[in-house]
């Protein structure tokens, strides 16, 4: 990997890009993300990963512009935002729980690339924005998409069509990070709850994802006889057993992701 580094700790895997000096998404680097995710994914040492990027400039600047400059064609401009989906449609659908923990300004394929992930982070000073109507186009890599599912309609017109950029408090408020931390405090607090998340079952957390993509997928019918599916799933799993049998017991479980 030339850009991509992974360290995997405690069944946390942390992936840093490092593309300096603002981390574009070229396609060398939508391409290592996509190799690392997938193998990743197939690691049974690992429970939950973490994103993040090297340097103070900028989490990700967005794509690489001079790339874009290159598109001559229908044909072309498909492959490009193909290839986007394809990795971040990856990423979304895992069923291990990734999470971004965002720095800086993260713009563009930037911020559709961390919508993808099941969780964000940012720090304080962190800021979002989709500005590809600046430059004539629109986001790509789906971003028109799923900023409507995590801001609502309204705000994502806003963001899209002005191209204006959201401090981290508005990213949080709106719904499109989960939390807000110090900058200092960035990757620790990540860090503390992909742990808390892989101390849980491993069958459960999965399941409970399957179930809750199920909420945006499908119909509100459909969603509910996932849930019944996955719950009956668990029933008399070792986990079940023991989260069970440890919560009479009082004490703390030791699950076993079976």
């Amino acid at each position: 990997m030339q850009y991509i580094k992974t360290k995997v700790e405690d069944r946390i895997a942390t992936v840093t890009l490092d593309n300096p000096p603002v981390n574009l998404l070229t396609s060398q680097v939508i391409k290592e993300i996509d190799e690392t995710f997938t193998a990743l994914d197939k690691d049974p040492q690992v429970k939950v990963i973490i994103f993040t990027t090297a340097g103070t400039q900028a989490f990700i600047a967005g794509a690489d512009i001079k790339e874009i400059a290159g598109i001559r064609s229908r044909e072309q401009a498909l492959e490009l935002t193909e290839k986007g989906h394809v990795v971040l449609s990856k990423i979304e659908t895992m069923k291990k729980i990734c999470i971004a923990a965002v720095h800086g300004i993260c713009v563009g394929g930037g911020n559709e690339l961390i919508m993808a992930f099941h969780m964000r982070v940012a720090s304080e000073r962190a800021k979002f924005g989709q500005p590809e109507i600046l430059l004539g186009i629109i986001p790509g890599f789906g971003g028109t998409q799923r900023l409507v599912r995590l801001a609502g309609l309204a705000k994502a017109r806003e963001l899209i069509l002005t191209g204006d950029m959201i401090s981290a408090q508005e990213a949080l408020r709106i719904g499109l990070v989960n939390r807000v931390v110090p900058d200092g405090e960035l990757i620790k607090q990540t860090l503390g709850l992909a742990k808390k998340i892989a101390s849980k079952s491993q069958v459960a957390v999965e399941l409970a994802e399957q179930a809750m993509r199920a909420a945006v997928e499908n119909s509100s019918e459909e969603g509910l006889a996932k849930e019944r599916n996955c719950f009956a799933q668990l029933a008399g799993s070792q986990d079940m057993r023991e989260g069970v049998q440890a919560f009479l017991e009082k004490r703390q479980p030791k699950f076993q992701d079976k």
